[in-house]
C-alpha cells in the first residue's frame, strides 16, 4: 500500500482485512537502475572470468612478478582494466592498491605481500554526510591445498564469478549518476588463507571510522547447476547474521528486551536487497539464509561483521565440491576442477543485476534516518515512533510485521514529519523506519529502540 497514508480511522480493520505488501515490484520503477540492470552483460562477465582462468593460479602465495601465470599477473590485470574503466568515466573512478605485509598464519608459511584492489566513485555526499556502499569479491584461488603455490588453481567459480561482477558493476555503474552514496569496488586476495585481505580492508576502514553503510560480498555466484543435477538459474542466496558479530552488552540486553534478535541491520540490509530485486529484477529470486554463513565456510563479509559493519553475502542456490578447492583432474569417470566450462555467464549476469540494482537504490536514496525509537513512557494501545531527520528524504516510511513474519508486510508513508503515531499495539510487531526521496528511492529500514 505504499504511497498512500493510512487513515488513523479503521486501520486496525484495514490492517487484518487487506494484504499491504511494503516496496516491491508495483512500485514506480527508476529508468536509470533499469539501464544500469539491463547493461550487465553475460558476455563481458564470462570474458573476465576466463582471462582469470588463464593465469593459472592465483593462489595467494603464488608468483607475484611473473608476467603471465600467478597471483601478481592477475592482480596486474585486474588493475588495468579498472584503470581503462576509470579513463573511459572521465577520471570519476579512483584506483589504488592497499598492499601489506602479511606475517606468518595457519595458512601463510612466511610473510607474504598481499595487494587489495580499491576502486573508488566518490559520492556527492561529503563531510559527515558520507556514506561508503561496499561491494567485494576475492581474486585469489585455491586447488586441494591452500598453499600448494604452483600447481594449477583455476577457481572460475571460486571466486573468478565474484570478481568478474564487481568489475562489470564497476564499468557499467561509472556511467551513470551522479549517486549520492559513494561506492567502492573491491578485489580482495587471500579470503582462502583466512579472510586476510578483507580483514585488513575492515581493520583500517574501522580504524579510520570510515561510514560504512554496507558491504555485499560475491562468492561462489558462477553456476546454476548443483551437485546433484539440479538447475536453478532463478535463486541466489543472501546470507545475513541476525545477533551481531560487533554486539555490546547494553546492544544485547536491549534487543532482548524487545525480540530484536531477527532485526540486525544486516538482515535489514538483506530485506531492502530482496525488495529492490523483485523490482528490478523479477526473473530471480533472492533466497534469504538467516545465517551469517555456510557451515564449516566464511566470507569476506565476515571481518566487516566482526567490526560492527552491516554485511551479507551473495552464494548460488546449490553448489557442486567437485568444482571448488579441488585439483583439476578425472578420477573414476568424474572430472574435478573449477573450471569455466561449469560456470553460467548468464547467470552471473542475473546475480550481478540484483547487485547492481540493490546498489543503485541504496546510493541513490537518502541515509537512514537515526535515532529511530518507540515510545515506551507509558502503557499505551497506540504506537509512537520517533527519528531524526535524513537529508535528502522528501519523507519517511514506517514498516512493520507480524513478530513472526521474516520480512515487511505493511507500510506507511508520511511526510516530512518525524513523528508518526498508529493505533494499534507495539506488543504485537516488529517496526522500522526508512527515509524517502521525491524519486521514490528507500534507504534500508532501522529499527527503533524503546525511549521515554
Amino acid at each position: 500500500m505504499h504511497g498512500t497514508i493510512l487513515k488513523s480511522i479503521g486501520l486496525s480493520a484495514i490492517l487484518f482485512s487487506v494484504s499491504l505488501p511494503a516496496h516491491g515490484s508495483e512500485g514506480k520503477k527508476d529508468r536509470v537502475i533499469q539501464q544500469i540492470v539491463r547493461e550487465i552483460s553475460p558476455a563481458r562477465l564470462d570474458g573476465t572470468v576466463r582471462k582469470l582462468v588463464s593465469f593459472g593460479t592465483r593462489n595467494t602465495l603464488s608468483n607475484q612478478d611473473d608476467p603471465t601465470r600467478g597471483i601478481g599477473a592477475a592482480r596486474r590485470w585486474l588493475v588495468s582494466q579498472l584503470n581503462e574503466i576509470a579513463t573511459s568515466s572521465g577520471g570519476k573512478l579512483k584506483v589504488e592498491e592497499q598492499s601489506f605485509i602479511q606475517p606468518p598464519a595457519a595458512r601463510v608459511p612466511g610473510p607474504t605481500r598481499l595487494t587489495n584492489i580499491v576502486a573508488t566513485l566518490p559520492g556527492t555526499l561529503t563531510g559527515d554526510q558520507q556514506r561508503y556502499l561496499i561491494v567485494s569479491g576475492h581474486y585469489d584461488s585455491m586447488c586441494t591445498s591452500p598453499t600448494d603455490a604452483v600447481g594449477d588453481a583455476p577457481g572460475a567459480d571460486d571466486d573468478a564469478s565474484g570478481t568478474a561482477a564487481v568489475l562489470e558493476l564497476a564499468r557499467v555503474m561509472t556511467q551513470h549518476g551522479p549517486y549520492r552514496a559513494t561506492i567502492v569496488f573491491l578485489m580482495v586476495p587471500g579470503e582462502e588463507q583466512g579472510l586476510l585481505g578483507s580483514t585488513h580492508f575492515a581493520a583500517d576502514a574501522a580504524e579510520h571510522r570510515l561510514p560504512i553503510d554496507s558491504m555485499f560480498t560475491n562468492d561462489i555466484i558462477g553456476s546454476s547447476t548443483g551437485a546433484h543435477g539440479e538447475r536453478d538459474a532463478h535463486t541466489i542466496r543472501l546470507f545475513s547474521e541476525g545477533v551481531p558479530s560487533a554486539e555490546t552488552t547494553a546492544q544485547a540486553e536491549v534487543r532482548r528486551s524487545i525480540g530484536g534478535e531477527n532485526d540486525s541491520k544486516s538482515r535489514q540490509l538483506a530485506r531492502l536487497i530482496q525488495e529492490t530485486a523483485r523490482k528490478y529484477v523479477p526473473e530471480m529470486k533472492v533466497r534469504l539464509i538467516y545465517r551469517r554463513d555456510r557451515y564449516l565456510r566464511g566470507g569476506d563479509h565476515i571481518p566487516f561483521l566482526e567490526r560492527g559493519f552491516p554485511a551479507v553475502r551473495f552464494t548460488e542456490p546449490n553448489e557442486d565440491y567437485r568444482h571448488q578447492h579441488q585439483n583439476v583432474r578425472d578420477e573414476n569417470g568424474i572430472s574435478y576442477g573449477d573450471l569455466p566450462e561449469y560456470t553460467d555467464p548468464e547467470y552471473i549476469a542475473a546475480a550481478a543485476r540484483v547487485n547492481a540494482a540493490a546498489l543503485a537504490e541504496m546510493a541513490l536514496a537518502p541515509a537512514p534516518p537515526s535515532r529511530v525509537g518507540i515510545v515506551v513512557s507509558g502503557l499505551a494501545t497506540d504506537t509512537t515512533l520517533t527519528w531524526r531527520e535524513s537529508p535528502g528524504a522528501a519523507g519517511y516510511e514506517v514498516v512493520w510485521r507480524d513478530t513472526a513474519e521474516s520480512t515487511w508486510t505493511h507500510s506507511k508513508a508520511t511526510d516530512k514529519a518525524l513523528k508518526a503515531t498508529l493505533p494499534f499495539s507495539k506488543d504485537n510487531v516488529i517496526f522500522g523506519v526508512r527515509a524517502v526521496d521525491a524519486s521514490g528511492h528507500r534507504s534500508v529500514a532501522v529499527s527503533p529502540v524503546p525511549v521515554r
